[in-house]
């Protein structure tokens, strides 16, 4: 471990100027709405006049560089942003298309893949992907020649989700934007931003995207939003995502926030610190375990935009056993011995550790992964580096027992 620490240090020194220039674009976005100790209390019922609400959502279309955005409570997780987003701004016989190949599973299911109720191909909305390139990338000659008629969205998924492949940086998916904006204006760009926030300097809006999407308890949420999910981007697009959310005729004039909104505020503005903990403890463990044999993405050199880790196990024993260490090295639930299960969304069993305190926070310290080849696990999140060592070193412990049966 010592070997891998010092190893990350000039990486360590990288990320730390990355969250002062974060710190300071939420700080500013603060100051510039003039928030006081008032807009941090909730609202009950409708939630009519809910000032603190509404406050909280132009903070965060500053924050991002978007007309307008949707901060709720209601909004129950990323995939729960995402389908607001496609659902409200596509209409039977529009398309969706996949620039970045097949999305995450839980994704998969809001398309409609399998035939589920309520998915957008029972709307009538049809689908169609674009793989990637041998070298997994976004086929930018493809994408180019791929636009029908019907195409109303493009979608991209910046976090490499349960796929051995880089994640997408915003210089990348700023090169895929281009194409389609420069020969296609209308088309909707639209990013799965999960995982990726604060990761870099810029976001994907201000590289042309019109829509992102993500998760209060990954990285916006700093680890203290109890709950939600949001959506930034063109106040037209915006609008009509709200109409899935609330009713046409309501918008987003309703919706009390409840305790939500202090843990909400303060949370985004830890977020660029607890972002920048996650990835330190992400390229400790790229060095930690590429040092004991392991194949791991990315290397703990490379550039990152977001802050998952994978790591090629090589079989499900060595999957679990990984979990049963990272758990015991949980605040909440150590004692628990996770086992895989089928889980909602999801197409394979899932193993999952994580004892955090906010139920499947993914900024906190946890690891997921399908049960299947070639085995690889997902790490992310972490409050600080100091808790992700401890949880990355019991998981190796772990693991070394399993080899040693």
């Amino acid at each position: 471990m010592q070997e891998a620490s010092t190893s990350c240090l000039p990486i360590f020194q990288e990320i730390a100027e990355l969250v002062e220039n974060n710190q300071l674009k939420i700080l500013r976005a603060f100051q510039q709405h003039r928030i006081t100790d008032f807009h941090l209390n909730g609202s009950t019922g409708y939630g009519y006049g809910d000032e603190g609400r509404d406050k909280l959502e132009k903070v965060y279309a500053t924050v991002f560089k978007a007309e307008k955005a949707l901060v709720r409570a209601q909004i129950v997780s990323g995939t729960h942003a995402l389908a607001l987003g496609l659902m409200g701004n596509l209409q039977r016989g529009e398309e969706l298309l996949s620039a970045t190949g097949r999305p995450y599973d839980t994704l998969l299911k809001v398309i409609g893949i399998h035939g589920e109720d309520g998915s957008l191909r029972q709307m009538g909305i049809n689908y169609r992907e674009i793989p990637l390139t041998k070298e997994k990338e976004i086929n930018l000659e493809q994408l180019g020649t791929s636009i029908s008629p019907q195409t109303k969205i493009v979608i991209f998924q910046r976090s490499k989700g349960y796929e051995w492949r880089p994640s997408f940086s915003i210089e990348k998916l700023a090169q895929a934007i281009k194409i389609i904006k420069d020969n296609f204006p209308e088309i909707i760009c639209m990013v799965d931003n999960c995982y990726g926030e604060f990761v870099e300097n810029q976001e994907p809006l201000e590289v042309g995207a019109d829509l992102i999407a993500g998760s209060l308890i990954k990285n916006p949420g700093g680890g203290l939003a109890l709950t939600g999910g949001y959506l930034a981007g063109k106040e037209n697009l915006i609008n009509k995502a709200a109409l899935r959310l609330t009713a046409p005729g309501i918008d987003l004039e309703v919706g009390s926030s409840l305790n939500f909104n202090r843990p909400a505020y303060q949370g985004l503005f830890m977020a660029p610190l607890i972002v920048g903990e996650a990835l330190k403890g992400a390229v400790l463990a790229a060095k930690f375990f590429q040092l004991l044999g392991f194949s791991v993405l990315p290397q703990f050199d490379e550039q990152r935009t977001d802050i998952i880790q994978a790591i090629r196990l090589g079989s499900r024993e060595l999957m679990l056993s990984f979990c049963h260490g990272l758990q015991k090295a949980c605040p909440l639930d150590a004692y628990v011995k996770p086992e895989p299960a089928l889980l909602p969304g999801y197409t394979d069993e899932v193993i999952m550790a994580g004892g955090t305190f906010i139920q499947g926070s993914s900024i906190e310290l946890s690891a997921d992964g399908p049960i299947r080849p070639p085995y690889n696990i997902y790490l992310q999140g972490g409050l600080s580096l100091a808790h992700i060592k401890t949880g990355i070193m019991l998981a190796a412990e772990e693991m070394n027992k399993t080899k040693s049966v």
